[in-house]
């Protein structure tokens, strides 16, 4: 994923202001401040005078006395007392002037709009430097450049010039935006206010020269009126507290939604193991994201609406299906199927509950899902609410998925169902799927404050983050515990590792590897084999190869002294053909082990994360099949054991078509040691595995047939 290099500047002199107080001023001056709408420094005056910003509003206007009935001054040290915040409208070729005119004059925080900077070319990085520096050197902080700057509801603080503030409200609510994208940030602000849901604070980051993600994170989540979070994320400048931030997001049960770009990235380059190329950043920023609980989006407004819901339903939910309602069977029907693709499941329903339904609707549609129209009362018995009800009381039904298309009393009774929907613990999705026939169910929604959706795609989207949301909840892994017996330090060189350096580490973590013995030459080899027993397996030892098997540099199941040496002979051939630059150090004899299942397992050093390690199935095809899991490291054991039933070649560990059962423990367990592994290389670590690992039946154990490794060096 996109990183951000640290600044190289001294450290920050103390700030003038807190984070809160950036959010909150008490007064405000606009570098720029015109009457006129058609210029930014305009815009971002009439909105603040609009909305009724109520702290003091200061316009910096040298050839007016005054903007929009307040009093202008021609420079920022002309103000008798110094802003907490200043906002530049000013042209990119005289900000530096203007950010040092605003650190002298005592502006506790500039938000900087103006582009043209690190996002654009080498000289505009040099100028954006240089601000930070007489930041720094000041105390004042920088919001931006390249950003839209805050909305904050609440505190009727507009501090844009987008034209979606041209409205007459500020919708307040208690769901907090950080977007590095000042764009993005107002379309989804505007979008939301558009289906009735409000903000606490917005803010749009920009390029993150000084203030960054993590800064407002962490106000939001301590500030009590703040009931979840959403972030769009294009890089992070400290992925350690950016996981510090999530975890206590977490711990305090606060929603945290993301959309990240850059999740189709190639990976990490170069790459000599399976691991690195498969656990590559955006997999691991994956991974960080579901070890504390942050809910990954792929769309802005899909986010938003998901946060809505998890800030009305704030409880924990008990594990179950989706009851879908219907007022048409096809609706039913597709509602089933789609709940059904994406692996909700649908709710299984009591038998009470079932008996309940049959005294008002037709066998077939006493059931979920339920239709409407196949009704069995009387049709002087309005059953709209009823079935709704009934529904929603099963102890199976953790979500609601309700699909409205035209009906008599269409208004009537879509009302009844959004007052069952808003008096229910449990999360219901309603979709309209009529267009301009629904606007006055869609009006009747809006006065009973039930939230809806226009496309049933929608609420489907938004209900799998709800459901994520709750199962990460509910999978919170214990402290991972260090297995006794670890050494302290792992004995591994710098540089490229042998094989036989990595197994003899992973032994000594206690991850089982094959017997083997080293030989110099050819006609050594033979004799090892024959002190080792029949049969073996011969691999080429050489730091130059990558993957052994690739070049020739691998003989299976020999099973006399001749057979071997003449093998170690066209061995040498073999591999010199393919890498002429290799150097064979000599040969590795190896017993030979059968297993019925191969297993990678393998970690690495992510520079903005940490150690991580991965498991898949697959060994030596793992980039093939693409059936791993990634968790950040050490690992617990329950944490590890999620992890390998992850997989979806999972069921063939236990036991299917007709295969035995196999050691689920013993993988779970190497992960969980090869993980201490991966945290005690720390930043040593470039890459390594054990592959492949072949398991056994149950109570049988695995072994590490294989291992590579390259550290720092």
């Amino acid at each position: 994923m996109d990183t951000i290099p640290p600044l190289s500047s001294p450290p920050w002199v103390k700030p003038r202001l807190s984070i809160r107080q950036i959010l909150e001023p008490a007064s405000i001056a606009v570098v720029g401040a015109s009457d006129s709408r058609a210029k930014f420094g305009g815009r971002i005056m009439y909105h603040l005078v609009h909305h009724g910003f109520a702290g003091d509003l200061v316009p910096i206007n040298r050839g007016r006395p005054e903007v929009l009935g307040r009093t202008a001054y021609a420079t920022l040290a002309d103000v008798p007392t110094p802003p907490e915040v200043a906002i530049l409208a000013v042209p990119g070729e005289t900000l530096v002037q203007n950010v040092a005119a605003a650190a002298t004059a005592g502006v506790g925080c500039c938000v900087i709009i103006s582009t043209g900077f690190a996002e654009a070319s080498e000289e505009g990085a040099a100028m954006q430097a240089e601000m930070v520096a007489i930041a720094r050197q000041s105390g004042m902080r920088i919001v931006g450049p390249n950003c839209m700057g805050l909305i904050v509801p609440h505190h009727r603080m507009p501090l844009c010039s987008s034209v979606v503030l041209d409205t007459d409200r500020l919708l307040s609510g208690s769901i907090g935006l950080i977007s590095q994208s000042g764009a993005l940030m107002v379309s989804v602000f505007d979008r939301a206010s558009t289906d009735g849901i409000g903000f606490r604070h917005c803010v749009s980051l920009g390029n993150q020269a000084d203030l960054e993600i993590c800064d407002f994170l962490e106000v939001m989540v301590e500030d009590p009126e703040t009931k979840a979070i959403c972030l769009y994320v294009e890089g992070l400048k400290d992925g350690a507290r950016f996981r510090a931030a999530a975890a206590a997001c977490q711990a305090a049960g606060k929603p945290l939604l993301l959309v990240k770009t850059g999740r189709t990235e190639a990976g990490v380059k170069s790459a000599r193991s399976h691991t690195a190329s498969l656990a590559g950043s955006y997999d691991v920023f994956e991974a960080i994201c579901r070890e504390t609980g942050v809910v990954l989006a792929r769309d802005p407004d899909d986010m938003v609406r998901a946060a809505n819901i998890l800030v009305r339903h704030p409880g924990a939910r008990s594990p179950g299906g989706v009851g879908v309602y219907s007022t048409s069977g096809g609706g039913a029907g597709i509602a089933s199927d789609r709940v059904t693709e994406i692996g909700l499941g649908m709710a299984v329903l009591s038998e009470a509950t079932r008996a309940q339904l049959g005294e008002i609707l037709l066998p077939p549609q006493a059931d979920n899902p339920i239709d409407l129209g196949g009704r069995k009362a009387p049709d002087s018995l309005d059953i709209t609410k009823l079935a709704a009800d009934i529904l929603l009381a099963d102890p199976a039904v953790a979500y609601g998925l309700v699909v409205l298309t035209s009906m008599p009393f269409f208004a009537e009774k879509t009302r009844l169902i959004g007052e069952v929907a808003k008096a229910s613990p449990k999360p219901c999705f309603l979709a309209l799927t009529p267009g301009a026939a629904a606007d006055r169910p869609r009006a009747a929604l809006r006065e009973v404050d039930q939230p809806y959706f226009d496309r049933f795609e929608d609420a489907l989207r938004a209900m799998e983050l709800v459901a994520q949301f709750d199962r990460l909840r509910a999978e919170a892994s214990p402290m991972a515990l260090r297995p006794a017996g670890l050494p302290a330090i792992p004995e591994l060189p710098d540089g490229v590792a042998t094989e036989g350096e990595v197994k003899a580490a992973l032994a000594a973590y206690g991850v089982p590897v094959t017997r083997e013995s080293f030989a110099a030459t050819p006609e050594a080899a033979g004799k090892a084999a024959a002190a080792l027993g029949f049969p073996v397996v011969l691999k080429a030892v050489s730091r130059d190869i990558a993957h052994k098997s690739d070049v020739g540099g691998v003989a299976l199941g020999l099973r006399d002294a001749g057979a071997v040496a003449a093998a170690a002979v066209a061995m040498q051939a073999t591999v010199a053909g393919h890498l002429p630059q290799a150097r064979i150090d000599g040969f590795s004899v190896q017993e030979m082990i059968k297993g019925a299942a191969e297993v990678i397992i393998g970690a690495r050093y992510d520079p903005l994360f940490g150690p991580v390690v991965l498991v898949g199935l697959g060994g030596t095809i793992v980039e093939i099949l693409k059936d791993v899991a990634i968790a950040p490291a050490p690992v617990a054991p329950e944490r590890a054991l999620r992890m390998v039933e992850s997989l979806r070649l999972a069921p063939l560990l236990q036991g299917a078509r007709g295969m035995p059962v196999l050691d689920v423990p013993a993988i779970v367990d190497a992960v969980v040691r090869i993980s201490w592994l991966a945290h005690d290389l720390g930043g040593r670590l470039i890459e390594l595995e054990a592959n492949p690992l072949l398991v056994r039946p149950v109570g049988l154990g695995l072994v590490a047939v294989d291992g590579r490794a390259t550290l720092v060096g």
